[in-house]
Parts: C-alpha cells; structure tokens; sequence
C-alpha cells in the first residue's frame, strides 16, 4: 500500500457563501445551518480516491472581498484551491474573480489546480448565477466547476475528490481512468 500523500487546500470565497459549510460537510459529514464568522479554521481528514490515500489539510478561511489583501499564507504550501461562490449572490461571483486574479499573483503562476464551487443549488428560487456562467469561468481558468449544496453531504465530497484530482493532474498524475493503454 502506497504511502499516503499529504496536500494542503485553501477554501476562499466572498462571506457567508457556505465555505465553512461545504468543509464541514465533507469532514464531519454534517450540515451547520448557523452563521458564525470565520477568521480561519484548519481540518484534517484522510480520504482515499483511486486507490491513494491522501492526508487532507484544509484551510478554511475567513470572507473575502474584492479588497482584501490577500494573506501571504493562502499561497505558501498550499497544493489546490476551492474558490466557493453562492448561486444566489451576483457579489460572490464577482469577488471569486477577483480573489483567483490575486491568488494567481501572489503564487506567480498563470493556473493553479483550482475548482470552482457554486454553493448554495437547493435555492432554486434565489438563484441568480445560471450553472452555464460557473462553467464558462472556471473553463477560461482551466479549473473544473461544479455546484453543490453544502446541505447534501454527496455533493461536498464530490467537491474535494475533485480538487484531488486537480492537484494529481498538475503533477502530472493522471487519474487511472484517464490513462490510455494501447496493446500492439
């Protein structure tokens, strides 16, 4: 059996857009409906995907707005990126492009693994972001995307597999699914 590997994850997003939420989900597969400010919260878990047990760190920051300065430690030792938006908030939107534009300078690179989250699906009736404009996003990033609901604990965990799957990309491993054989 394969040592597990260690990565280290920031979830970033505008406030309240269900960041804390979505990680707690995935963690402790349970659904916080109360809103209590953030300033930053670390959880570790140990998921297996393909195969590979990984050591999950994750970061799970305080709000962001289209002016915050970045904090320096969102780019050191960190190997992946959930930028979390919600559905129903034209505000989050805006300002998880704007947070991907400062990740990018602070980390110096043109892509990083990234998927992009839009939160918050169960409220069809306050939905302004239309599944098509997360897309059309996250594929001018070349991140992935997907929408979620933190209330449905499949979806949070599809959401951090994913960043798995980004991270092993970057680093050249592709997911076994992905690899092509030919037999001559």
């Amino acid at each position: 059996m394969p040592q597990p590997k260690y990565r280290k994850i920031a979830v970033l997003g505008y406030r309240s857009v269900g960041k804390s939420s979505l990680t707690i989900q995935f963690v402790e597969g349970q659904f916080v409906d109360s809103y209590d400010p953030t300033i930053e919260n670390t959880f570790n878990k140990m998921v297996n995907v393909n195969g590979q047990d990984f050591n999950l760190q994750l970061v799970d920051t305080a709000g962001q707005d289209e002016y915050s300065i970045f904090p320096q430690s969102h780019s050191m030792d960190i190997h992946g990126y959930v930028l979390v938006y919600s559905v129903t908030s034209m505000k989050s939107f805006e300002v998880v492009q704007v947070l991907h534009d400062k990740l990018l300078d602070m980390v110096g690179k043109i892509q990083v693994p990234t998927v992009l989250v839009g939160n918050k699906k169960d409220l069809h009736l306050e939905r302004v972001i239309k599944p098509e404009e997360g897309k059309k996003l996250a594929d001018s990033w070349g991140a992935a995307f997907m929408e979620s609901s933190a209330k449905e604990n499949e979806t949070a965990v599809e959401v951090f597999k994913r960043i798995i799957l980004e991270m092993e990309k970057a680093d050249g491993n592709a997911a076994p699914e992905e690899k092509k054989c030919a037999v001559m």
